[in-house]
């Protein structure tokens, strides 16, 4: 199927985003760090020569010889949907696309020459058409925003990580790399969920699709309402101590939390941005080779400002009260940490915050 070009339009009607580019989509600091490295003299070209060391050839062979491949005679209704996914996105080349034996739901996309697409059967079980559509989009986005090249290179690192484990310097060199490559595939993944967004246009499987992946196929007993009330209550939560905790629970992830993706998107779908785009303006793949680094780093430091200046996380919260020069940062410290002055009388001299 790979080198396939679409003849079919959408199953049903919905907007389609001709010459679209990534950038429409890309998370600001997902956005940054992937045009910087296009700016790159060669990098493509140094990432490719590896390919002799990574298992790519490898992971499409044993995906055509174990997996069973989407087309027009299997998974007829998944090949419908990466047929439209690809054609409102307007990506040329259709992925190949594999459904294989695994219960636990999952996706992605990998390849360095030619993207592929991977779901499991747990996924495919799991989710409705609309939930599933979403999901198809979300993998040609990454495709489109030339993800499956660094998804490709994390995998092949998080693998020698583990087989130079005992190689204490070796061990601590690949694990700097893997880190910061999981750093920049979270953000990526919500660059993703957008692309599902604007394939699926229906906000509500998106946010029902996210939501199963967190507790299973018991849509009867979750409330998509309830499950963004847990993201703000995971964001505020706690003290100095939690958000330490948030952070070391998070580093060894490749995906960010679930309800944050979930109320992330939401928040993108709120946007002006999302709407223009839904309004048909927004950037050309033609205009690609006219992005300004300097601006996307721009961009993402004032994303990663607001972010500072909104959050209610208590570190983040902090993090702002120095930037603006508040004063009693060890006061602030210690009852961030200890969530606030307990037991004895307030002081008088104390004032508000």
């Amino acid at each position: 199927m790979t080198g396939d070009t679409r003849t079919n339009e959408p199953s049903r009607r919905r907007r389609r985003f001709p010459g679209i580019s990534s950038r429409a989509y890309e998370h600001p600091t997902d956005r940054s760090a992937l045009v910087a490295l296009r700016k790159l003299s060669g990098f493509d070209t140094v990432f490719k020569a590896l390919s002799g060391l990574l298992p790519e050839r490898s992971l499409r062979l044993l995906y055509l010889s174990d997996s069973v491949r989407v087309g027009e005679e299997q998974f007829t209704h998944l090949h419908t949907m990466l047929r439209d996914a690809c054609y409102i996105l307007d990506l040329e080349k259709v992925p190949a696309m594999y459904v294989t034996q695994n219960p636990q739901p999952n996706a992605m996309c990998i390849g360095l020459d030619e993207p592929i697409i991977v779901v499991t059967t747990g996924l495919v079980e799991l989710l409705d058409e609309e939930e599933m559509r979403a999901v198809v989009g979300h993998e040609v986005g990454h495709a489109l925003s030339g993800h499956s090249v660094y998804r490709t290179v994390l995998l092949f690192l998080t693998g020698l990580a583990v087989k130079v484990a005992w190689i204490p310097l070796g061990n601590v060199a690949v694990l700097a790399i893997v880190t910061a490559l999981r750093e920049w595939f979270r953000k990526s993944e919500l660059s993703a969920d957008r692309a599902g967004l604007l394939v699926g246009q229906d906000l509500r499987a998106s946010m029902r699709g996210l939501m199963k992946t967190a507790g299973g196929n018991h849509l009867h007993e979750m409330n998509v309402d309830a499950f963004l009330a847990q993201a703000e209550e995971y964001e505020k939560a706690g003290d100095l101590r939690d958000s330490v905790l948030k952070i070391l629970n998070v580093l060894p992830r490749s995906h960010p939390f679930t309800t944050v993706r979930a109320a992330e998107l939401k928040s993108w779908s709120e946007t002006r941005d999302y709407q223009r785009i839904m309004d048909g303006h927004y950037p050309r793949r033609e205009e690609d080779k006219d992005t300004s680094v300097t601006d996307s780093f721009r961009e993402s430091a004032a994303h990663y400002a607001d972010t500072v200046r909104t959050s209610k996380d208590p570190l983040m919260k902090l993090v702002g009260d120095v930037a603006e020069g508040a004063g009693d940062l060890g006061g602030k410290l210690r009852d961030r940490f200890t969530g606030g002055a307990r037991g004895g009388a307030p002081d008088p001299a104390a004032g508000t915050e």
